[in-house]
């Protein structure tokens, strides 16, 4: 069941969105040669709680940080861990979120380690890019394959595969909520985008073939052919005066 949200409760969920924003842009700051994944996750964990939030991922479903941290072909729900060193030339995708007043926020960025490839600049830029082709058609009259159909077809136009196993999602009062939101799609199918409604949009974008598979943790998502794989996710409030991104440190 889809949960509207009114104009208050999306203000509570601003202060959920900026946390989350903050954190991210610190585990970001974080990665450095050297550096273990723990270390990023503690980086964030710390900001979030000092914040007066819980960390939204630390528990759910058994998931034992609070970010996932995942390594140029690790796709998605990479697991933090001192034994992971990340290295020069490495890019880090880091997705988290923070609880606060009954509400939840989610965002992803994929960080470039020092100087990297060509392909993977590409390919972070490009990611970046498609959640931004989604973000401009989450408005009021348009469809959800409004959203896929635009994040698919400008991944692409890069050669990129546009992973379909996991996709975004409704968000609010739990992690994960109705609607799905994939990150493809057909223009004027799926369902209506209304008022009220806030979602997570988040392409998942891999160099080469859309296809992943589980590695044995029974977590960390990587791509089938092991090239590199991008995120980018927003936590998106639709508005009377068009989408609002609310994981803004802003």
């Amino acid at each position: 069941m889809i949960q509207l949200k009114s104009k208050e409760q999306i203000k509570a969920m601003r202060t959920a969105g900026r946390i989350t924003a903050e954190a991210l842009i610190l585990g970001g700051e974080a990665i450095k040669p050297g550096v273990t994944t723990k270390h990023v996750d503690d980086v964030i964990r710390t900001h979030i709680e000092k914040c007066g939030a819980r960390p939204s991922f630390l528990g759910y479903a058994g998931f034992p940080a609070s970010a996932c941290i995942s390594i140029n072909s690790q796709v998605i729900h990479g697991i933090p861990s001192k034994d992971v060193v990340i290295q020069e030339g490495d890019i880090v995708s880091i997705d988290t979120g923070a609880f606060i007043n009954g509400f939840h926020g989610d965002s992803a960025r994929t960080f470039a380690c020092g100087r990297i490839s060509q392909e993977a600049e590409k390919l972070i830029e490009v990611t970046k890019e498609c959640f931004f082709k989604g973000f401009e058609k989450a408005v009021i009259g348009n469809r959800l394959g409004d959203i896929g159909f635009a994040v698919q077809s400008y991944a692409e136009s890069f050669g990129f595969g546009v992973v379909r196993e996991y996709v975004g999602h409704g968000i609010g009062r739990e992690m994960h909520e109705s609607p799905d939101v994939p990150n493809y799609g057909r223009e004027g199918r799926g369902l209506r985008i209304t008022e009220g409604l806030v979602i997570a949009i988040e392409p998942m974008i891999n160099a080469g073939t859309e296809k992943v598979r589980v590695l044995s943790d029974g977590w960390t998502v990587v791509s089938a052919d092991g090239k590199p794989s991008a995120h980018y996710e927003n936590t998106v409030a639709i508005t009377e005066n068009g989408p609002e991104i609310l994981t803004r440190a802003d």
